[in-house]
């Protein structure tokens, strides 16, 4: 499978202070890939300099095996772009906006505009000054999507949206995949890449600290446990080899477990006990806890 878009060391920074450093990702054709990482870790100064709309201080980036600075105009002729924040001419009503920019590609997207228009439900009679700002946000997906791009790059796309028009994006994300694109989602949300991606990719100031499948990322870090004792929680059981993230009030603990799940059933089999609960934890779960974990090292 090819590789769709390929960062090497790609470093950025403005003036002495931190964007990226030394990232690099390979995103394969086809997969719907998560960039995860609270604000300001550098997920959208990765995704600009990469589309060329930030030089790079050293390192490379390609997207459909071409060079992002040198190709930056044509690599984006095929990129389906959503940026944070959105900005638009305030006088313009949402449907000319999107019909000037539907005349770019040289292509009729009439048929194609109504569809995605109806799918998020925009009223294109509005002037963009005159719309909330998730209104405005659905105005950036279907301009984004419009040309029916290859590569889709969407950072923070659903800041804005309630919760039955966040459903409806993610429907809308899945079948543009099924048709044959490749996505890029970044978000401080973890949730949402649960939902959508496949792989991730963490960042955190600056810097990638894991890419994982999503499947390999819950079955190889941790399960949630919660326990329930009839006479007390048992000395030392928060010192336990794997246990982490520990919370203990009197005759009841819930802890993260990384390691062989028959270690620790054992060791709690000698307890006598009420009630025990182990089920997967979500991806927030573990993402904190790999944060946190990895700034006591540090």
């Amino acid at each position: 499978m090819n590789n769709v878009i390929q960062l090497r060391n790609l470093t950025k920074y403005y003036g002495k202070a931190r964007g990226i450093i030394d990232v690099s990702i390979n995103i394969q054709e086809g997969v719907i890939f998560g960039f995860i990482g609270p604000n300001g870790a550098g997920k959208s100064t990765t995704i600009r300099t990469m589309l060329g709309l930030l030089h790079p201080t050293s390192g490379s980036a390609t997207i459909f095996g071409k060079d992002c600075v040198k190709y930056g105009h044509e690599i984006r002729l095929n990129v389906g772009y959503l940026p944070g924040e959105v900005s638009y001419y305030d006088n313009m009503k949402a449907g000319d906006l999107l019909k000037y920019s539907a005349s770019f590609y040289g292509k009729d997207r009439t048929n194609r505009l109504r569809h995605l228009c109806e799918a998020m439900d925009l009223d294109l009679s509005r002037k963009i000054a005159d719309l909330s700002y998730g209104n405005r946000k659905k105005v950036g997906i279907v301009q984004g999507l419009l040309h029916e791009p290859s590569l889709i790059i969407l950072d923070e796309p659903t800041s804005g949206l309630d919760p039955l028009m966040q459903k409806t994006f993610f429907e809308l994300i899945r079948q543009e995949n099924a048709n044959g694109a490749t996505v890029l989602l970044s978000s401080h949300i973890l949730s949402e890449v649960q939902k959508l991606c496949s792989r991730v990719a963490i960042i955190k100031e600056g810097r990638i600290v894991k890419v994982e499948d999503i499947g390999t990322l819950r079955d190889t870090a941790y399960k949630k446990i919660r326990i329930e004792f009839s006479q007390g929680i048992p000395e030392g059981l928060a010192d336990e080899p794997g246990v982490s993230a520990f919370l203990g009030n009197i005759d009841e603990a819930s802890f993260l477990f990384a390691g062989d799940i028959n270690d620790i059933v054992r060791r709690v089999s000698a307890e006598n006990l009420k009630n025990l609960t182990i089920e997967e934890p979500d991806l927030e779960e573990i993402f904190m806890h790999y944060y946190t974990r990895n700034e006591q090292k540090e």
